[in-house]
């Protein structure tokens, strides 16, 4: 891997950490939610340290987007001969935005369900097949993402539209939002695990 690659996948995966923790406020404005150790900094109660908490979330799916949506580009520009380009291949980019999307999700899911000890032995073949099926419903929900660019920029200029947060952020944030929340149904009081129902005063 070139050094100019891992800068591009290093920035890819800030930005999908940022994205992430943003979406969390469209999808829960009103709840607290539970970021495991970082809890005791910012007054909250710490459950678990990393597993099952949204930073587990935050870091491992933007890990595993960062890795499908490089690969994803550099294998059609190995194919054609060109980069992908929403404007010049809007299918192939729309295609794009699915196939990373499900395939960065799932590789995600595959992690979680063989590492993660608060899965009994003998579930995590069932949770792997539960929660592809949710990254595949979850998927489908972000055909937008890369309309988004060309909207800011037409309501708010071309220099918003191309920029970092126009081009970049703002897509992911939204597409973070629906693929959670329409495929794990994460939303307001649902999707809580069970330290956040708690600090957020609901039954267990």
């Amino acid at each position: 891997m070139s050094l100019a690659v891992a800068q591009a996948m290093t920035a890819t995966f800030a930005t999908y950490c940022t994205a992430d923790f943003l979406s969390n406020f469209l999808q829960h404005p009103l709840q607290k939610m539970d970021y495991g150790s970082f809890n005791r900094f910012i007054g909250r109660e710490v459950g678990e340290e990393f597993w099952g908490t949204r930073t587990q979330h935050i870091v491992g799916v933007a890990g595993c987007l960062a890795l499908t949506d490089h690969a994803s580009q550099a294998l059609y520009q190995r194919v054609f001969k060109k980069e992908l380009c929403f404007a010049k291949s809007p299918a192939a980019f729309v295609a794009h935005t699915f196939l990373f999307i499900f395939s960065g999700v799932t590789l995600y899911v595959a992690g979680d369900a063989a590492f993660n000890p608060n899965h009994k032995d003998g579930d995590r073949l069932a949770t792997f097949k539960s929660e592809t099926y949710n990254s595949y419903v979850g998927s489908n929900t972000a055909w937008f993402e890369p309309y988004v660019p060309v909207a800011v920029a037409k309501f708010a200029g071309p220099a918003a539209g191309g920029s970092w947060l126009g081009s970049a952020l703002l897509p992911a944030t939204l597409a973070y939002s629906t693929v959670k929340g329409v495929g794990w149904n994460d939303w307001g009081n649902s999707g809580l695990n069970d330290l956040e129902r708690k600090i957020n005063g609901l039954e267990k």
